[in-house]
């Protein structure tokens, strides 16, 4: 089911919308054992979005699955907005699940993006670097917008260009907001990185962004390394016209 696209990036294209949250949920869990087995913890940044919700809730029917009190939730991005607002990725993330599950409450590491959001970047930094080694995360959650953006790392904002820092304050002009964000350094120096993208409107998108060339003006383009790739999960529709 895996297979390379390129030097940066493999594809691993599930089939249908709930075989492909399964598979995703699957992959989750298996890098979560190993990371445990190796390290005594999975350390796992979380995203926004639908497909995340969904795998959220598919992970909270599996109980058993896992030594839960040694995962750590970290986010990939938040909204500027309070931890009980429905826009809150914190929120959905809690509410699709996960609050049901046997997580320490020492372990949930939230985003505190709705005031003062660029000394709250920087602390967020500060709480990566003192808890995690110099490979960061065992997984990075991602999406992927209709724009080309991931986590929110927009096309045509500051944060695109961040070279030192893992998080940032990054403002979105067009949507006259501000919202925390992993930056490239943080999502590809990471074990691994996964894009999310299922369903027939996905499709133009996901072949734009793996089809593009670098420098490329889609931000999910520059996810993957050769030394650290990236996995792009999609379903039979978002994967349509990859062979055109």
């Amino acid at each position: 089911m895996l297979t390379a696209w390129d030097e940066r990036r493999d594809l691993a294209i599930g089939g249908d919308e709930k075989a492909t949250i399964a598979f995703a949920a699957d992959h989750w869990i298996r890098l979560a054992k190993t990371a445990i087995k190796h390290s005594g913890r999975f350390a796992v940044a979380l995203s926004g979005g639908s497909t995340p919700k969904a795998i959220f809730t598919y992970l909270a029917e599996q109980p058993n699955a896992l030594d839960w009190s040694r995962v750590w939730l970290f986010w990939s991005d938040e909204r500027s907005v309070e931890p009980d607002h429905p826009d809150s990725n914190y929120h959905m993330a809690m509410t699709a699940g996960l609050n049901k599950l046997p997580l320490l409450p020492q372990n949930i590491f939230r985003m505190k993006a709705e005031s003062e959001i660029k000394k709250h970047a920087a602390e967020y930094e500060e709480i990566i670097q003192n808890k995690l080694g110099d490979d960061l995360f065992d997984l990075v959650m991602l999406g992927l917008g209709e724009d080309g953006h991931t986590a929110s790392l927009f096309p045509n904002t500051k944060a695109l260009k961040e070279t030192r820092h893992l998080v940032a304050a990054n403002h979105i002009l067009e949507k006259n907001t501000w919202r925390m964000t992993f930056t490239f350094p943080c999502i590809n120096q990471s074990r691994c990185s996964a894009i999310y993208a299922l369903g027939k409107g996905k499709a133009d998108i996901v072949k734009q962004v793996l089809k593009a060339k670098l420098p490329s003006p889609w931000p999910a383009s520059f996810v993957g390394t050769k030394e650290r790739k990236a996995i792009w999960i999609l379903d039979n529709s978002a994967s349509q016209d990859l062979c055109c």
